[in-house]
């Protein structure tokens, strides 16, 4: 539950922060004075709204490895890194990309996460449990996943809904709060008056939020399912469902991906509750492992 929190808490507090900003700048005020200039309003809530995702696809590299303590592998050190290394490339010609900065981050949970601002330069890493635990042709399946991710760009496309997400809330937001101020200023007058405003463009922001949130996390459940396939493809599927359902059996290990990668990452463990189930990135292990079977069955 305290991972939803965190994960709903980054995206809303970007919405607010530049909520704040707009009050600052007087552009609420402006268009409050002109009447809600809707085409003007919702130009501006677009520029604000992408620009948080932006900067974010942006420095994911650099936040990645600063939040993970991953090290990239500048030169192998060691016959696993050189396999490692050779791996992630042969894989990326494969799919016809350039091939990823690849790193090692110090978790011992099996796990791994792709990122970065476009195909061609992105960031695949793996924790040392991984490389400790899998079987090679179950490590190289893992990174086939995370491939697909880099091939599919799934980071670009991830941010580009956010951006879009934040706009229509923090358009309807102020929408809200305007409908309330008139119907409030037909009543008796008064209207909400500037922080009976504010007030309720951050409450409806807060509940708009929570909807977009779900849009978000449907979608990164979604490029999980195509992920696992670019996996299957590139490393065969008999791999990749042996990787999943190694990756499953160890689930109830404590997880050491920090919040704001676990969305990049292959697996964030199993979902319970219909809260967690709502807004979890990635869909359950099972469901992963049993779209596999049914793909391969059917070819």
């Amino acid at each position: 539950m305290m991972r939803i929190l965190l994960f709903l808490g980054t995206n809303l507090a970007v919405i607010v922060v530049a909520s704040i900003t707009l009050r600052l700048l007087g552009v609420e005020g402006y268009l409050t004075e002109q009447g809600m200039n809707f085409n003007a309003l919702l130009i501006f809530c677009f520029i604000f709204g992408m620009a948080g995702s932006m900067v974010s696809l942006f420095i994911s590299k650099w936040m990645a490895k600063r939040t993970t303590g991953t090290v990239i592998i500048e030169s192998p050190s060691n016959a696993t890194e050189k396999w490692l290394v050779d791996t992630v490339a042969e894989l990326a010609r494969d799919a016809g990309i350039k091939t990823p900065e690849v790193g090692i981050f110090p978790a011992q949970q099996s796990n791994a996460f792709a990122t970065g601002w476009n195909k061609d330069d992105a960031l695949v890493a793996v924790s040392a449990g991984l490389l400790n635990r899998m079987r090679p042709e179950e490590v190289r399946a893992v990174l086939a996943h995370e491939i697909g991710h880099v091939a599919n760009g799934d980071m670009v496309t991830l941010a580009l809904i956010q951006g879009v997400l934040n706009t229509f809330v923090m358009f309807f937001a102020r929408v809200v709060a305007q409908l309330v101020d008139s119907f409030l200023r037909r009543d008796d007058g008064g209207g909400l008056g500037f922080m009976g405003y504010f007030a309720v463009v951050i409450v409806a922001e807060i509940v708009f939020g929570l909807i977009a949130s779900a849009i978000v996390a449907w979608f990164s459940r979604f490029r999980e399912y195509r992920a696992d396939s670019a996996g299957a493809q590139l490393a065969g599927s008999g791999a990749m469902i042996n990787a999943l359902a190694r990756l499953k059996a160890e689930t109830e290990m404590p997880d050491q991906m920090p919040d704001t990668m676990r969305a990049m990452a292959i697996t964030k463990g199993q979902t319970r509750s219909l809260m967690e189930k709502l807004f979890a990135s990635h869909p359950p292990l099972d469901d992963r492992i049993r779209a596999l079977k049914e793909a391969a069955y059917r070819q």
